[in-house]
């Protein structure tokens, strides 16, 4: 088998987009969370993606992450390997960004590697190696409060800097313009001085198009959701395969329906609003929680009643201001963990008691998802207005889920999911 792509994305939702993508372009893209599952992977793949939660992980240990799929991924015929990262450049000076470029680089036995975060289809762009948000630098958006990865810093060249041994350079917006062999040579130009990490600009997707262009060739790119589609049109190009159809309805699976919200971003705040307005939720107070070794208990005690008469919520979300006194409270990663625990338990008592339509808000909570209900592998829609995360796995029993980051989608996302599932 011959992969054209192959991704490793550093949480599960995340993947989930890329591969979402890649079949809005018409490219066989499952997503696997077992690198043991490449020995059953679809003959007709074109590429695939490995989700794994690695991006808040030490580093030595997301490096390990990154090694070994590596190896794994190239022994499956992988002819690229893609490093998948946020949009918004989540990370810490400590890592883990920088030292998993590192590792992939080394591990491909290359020289050179590129970063290209942009999402401009989301308003993410780079300019002078800045990140913007819209018309504002990331700095100066509701990111510079994120309580785990804040960006204080929209310079992504010092950002990156700060995380690598490696030097830092930029593959500027007015390079790029330059044509190919002019990028080409001024890339040269600094690997000869000493530089082997580039930056990306890109103001929009035709920025994207050329730094496809560019580094289509490269064993190793990484960046955030939109470079593999456009890489995916490089190698494309001249291809004797037809189109196939878009894949925006998948396998039903029949059981109870339950939201799993973990995430604190305002987009699934508002959802899990409009959501209660209309169906039965339960908020997690994790201070509370922490205190109440039979939480899972209640809430299985409150769920049962209501599983039959429709969708219900369970949700560890909360507001930023109370995650700050959580978080002092309990410590940032200590919080976390009580929250993935709870939702990770709750998730597989509900599936023991018939949940298998299953909406899911946040990357970190997705993943716990994964894990607690044994999912490895699962087939994946073409993107479109749910955002990416709509995908279907056969073992160890048909289940319909929708992922989402926790950003992304319009107050109404978990019912036109669910929605979705039922018209499979």
């Amino acid at each position: 088998m011959t992969l054209e792509l192959a991704g490793i994305a550093d949480d599960l939702t995340g993947g989930m987009m890329i591969a979402s993508l890649l079949e809005r372009e018409g490219v066989t893209c499952p997503l696997i969370t077992s690198l043991d599952q490449l020995e059953r992977l679809d003959p007709g793949a074109d590429a695939v993606v490995f989700a794994s939660k690695f991006r808040l992980i030490p580093a030595a240990d997301a490096k390990k992450v990154v090694k070994d799929a590596a190896a794994a991924l190239r022994e499956a015929g992988a002819r690229r390997l893609y490093y998948k990262y946020c949009a918004t450049f989540d990370s810490t000076d400590d890592g883990n960004i920088g030292p998993c470029g590192e590792m992939l680089m080394e591990a491909m036995g290359a020289d050179r590697m590129v970063f290209c975060p942009a999402f401009p289809e989301y308003s993410v762009t780079v300019f002078h190696g800045h990140m913007f948000l819209g018309p504002y630098l990331m700095s100066d958006t509701f990111k510079q409060y994120d309580p785990v990865t804040p960006m204080k810093d929209a310079n992504l060249v010092k950002v990156l800097q700060r995380q690598t041994s490696k030097k830092v350079g930029l593959i500027s917006h007015t390079v790029l313009h330059a044509g190919r062999e002019a990028a080409e040579a001024a890339i040269e130009a600094q690997i000869v001085k000493g530089t082997n990490f580039f930056l990306v600009d890109a103001v929009d997707d035709d920025d994207v198009v050329r730094c496809a262009e560019l580094v289509g060739d490269w064993a190793c790119t990484s960046g955030a959701d939109a470079m593999p589609v456009f890489l995916a049109r490089v190698w494309k190009q001249g291809s004797a395969k037809s189109k196939k159809p878009l894949r925006n309805e998948l396998p039903a699976a029949s059981g109870h329906e339950v939201i799993l919200a973990g995430s604190c971003a305002q987009a699934t705040l508002s959802q899990l609003d409009y959501f209660e307005k209309r169906h039965p939720l339960f908020r997690v107070n994790l201070l509370e929680a922490a205190e109440d070794s039979d939480i899972v208990s209640r809430i299985i005690d409150w769920a049962k009643p209501h599983l039959d008469q429709g969708p219900i919520a369970i949700a560890t979300s909360d507001t930023v201001a109370n995650l700050k006194k959580i978080q002092a409270a309990l410590g940032v990663k200590e919080a976390a963990q009580l929250a993935d625990s709870i939702t990770g338990r709750v998730a597989k008592k509900l599936y023991d008691l018939g949940a298998r339509k299953f909406v899911v808000a946040g990357g970190e909570t997705s993943g716990q998802v994964f894990d607690a209900l044994g999912i490895k592998e699962v087939v994946v829609s073409s993107f479109d207005d749910l955002g990416g995360g709509y995908c279907h796995a056969e073992k160890p029993e048909p289940i319909s889920l929708l992922l989402k980051a926790g950003a992304i989608g319009e107050p109404d996302l978990f019912s036109r999911g669910l929605a979705r599932m039922r018209a499979s």
